[in-house]
């Protein structure tokens, strides 16, 4: 036996395990003796987590296309719940992937153990109704956006804002003339980020418009290099669907290499999230684009309640970047913005000047980094449930289904 605490944590998507494998290194810093078991992806399991189950089992976006996968997510809810009922963690960390730790962290609420979710499910931006349902889910919500800490603070919710992770990402710290030299790469050739995203069921969509794209770039910019920065999750599914482009793209799975393409990038399309905000870190012009399944735009579009898809352009509190969606997603209007983001001086520097606008609000208050504010929150509650245990809520407090 050990006195050693024991947190459980949970990362369903590759933004989610970058985030967990930085809170892990965090709260050994503080606690050197903390031990770690849940679920995460690779970089969780180089800080040293045996996960569960593969992360990749997790990672599915949309309405329509979690529908097929409904039976094996509710089976890998199972383990989860028994795993946890098994060990008896001090404390669970569910990061985003909303869908699935929300269901988790109502599963466990008996087992009267404390729980955090990091990273706030979105709904200030649709189905704000939903908050209704939060109380009695968790003992603290750790924030990444500046006003979320307001937003769920105003509906009775422990909301605590810890500044943005994309800080600590070093996304601005790429090498542009290594990755060149790494690659052959002329100083003049073109660099052109194409991020379809990190889940399976999300990427497919995005790929085929950027093949098509290319083709005629190809036409106007002979030399273009598309660069494609994806999670070794789906990085085989990529390779596949890119296999027959015209232009092969460089295909990098590793978080230097990565940084070092945007350093030597001209421009950037990538899908709405967490990589606008590497990108913007960066200082790559950029513009946004999505597509997704019909039906699940179409119920979209009649939830949503923000006038911007794009982080950058939310925070921005105005149209920065381009956004390219559903319909305008298309190889032409893709192609049209890419030679624009690449040779408009005057919109490269506007970009620019927003980026580092908006980045300056995503620090904490205090100097702690993210990830070591976010620690001390957890060790905080730690603490307090090892003082007065019965602090928990009871099995009478349960919210109703999300």
């Amino acid at each position: 036996m050990t006195d050693a605490p024991l947190i459980w944590l949970l990362a369903g998507e590759a933004s989610g395990d970058v985030l967990g494998s930085r809170l892990m290194t965090a709260l050994r810093k503080q606690k050197p003796d903390i031990r770690f078991a849940g679920v995460g992806g690779p970089r969780m399991t180089e800080a040293g987590l045996v996960s569960l189950f593969p992360m990749k089992d997790l990672a599915i976006m949309g309405l329509v296309e979690i529908l097929p996968r409904i039976r094996s997510l509710s089976r890998r809810l199972d383990e989860a719940v028994a795993h946890i009922e098994a060990l008896r963690p001090d404390l669970v960390v569910t990061i985003d992937s909303p869908g699935f730790s929300l269901r988790l962290l109502r599963r466990i609420a008996p087992l009267r153990i404390p729980r955090v979710q990091y990273v706030a499910p979105q709904v200030w931006a649709w189905r704000e109704h939903r908050v209704r349902k939060f109380p009695g889910l968790w003992e603290k919500l750790l924030v990444l956006l500046p006003f979320e800490e307001t937003f769920f603070q105003k509906h009775g919710l422990d909301a605590h804002f810890v500044g943005h992770p994309v800080l600590q990402s070093e996304a601005d710290t790429g090498n542009a003339q290594r990755f060149r030299r790494q690659h052959g790469l002329s100083d003049s050739a073109p660099v052109l980020i194409l991020m379809p995203g990190s889940r399976r069921s999300e990427a497919p969509r995005l790929l085929p418009v950027f093949g098509a794209m290319l083709v005629l770039l190809k036409k106007r910019m002979p030399e273009i290099v598309p660069v494609i920065p994806v999670s070794p999750v789906v990085a085989d599914t990529v390779r596949k669907a890119t296999a027959r482009w015209p232009v092969s793209p460089l295909i990098v799975t590793e978080t230097t290499e990565k940084h070092d393409a945007f350093a030597a990038a001209s421009a950037a399309l990538t899908k709405s999230g967490t990589s606008t905000l590497e990108l913007a870190l960066a200082g790559v012009p950029m513009a946004v684009t999505y597509r997704v399944n019909p039906i699940t735009a179409a119920i979209a579009r009649r939830l949503i309640r923000v006038p911007y898809v794009a982080m950058v352009n939310l925070l921005a509190k105005k149209a920065l970047v381009p956004e390219l969606l559903q319909e305008d997603c298309r190889a032409d209007k893709l192609a049209q913005t890419v030679v624009q983001l690449m040779t408009d001086p005057q919109l490269q520097a506007r970009q620019k000047e927003g980026f580092a606008t908006l980045l300056t609000g995503l620090h904490a208050p205090g100097t702690a980094a993210p990830a070591d504010a976010a620690a001390t929150e957890i060790l905080t509650l730690l603490k307090g449930k090892a003082a007065d245990p019965a602090s928990l809520h009871s099995d009478g407090c349960l919210p109703p289904e999300a």
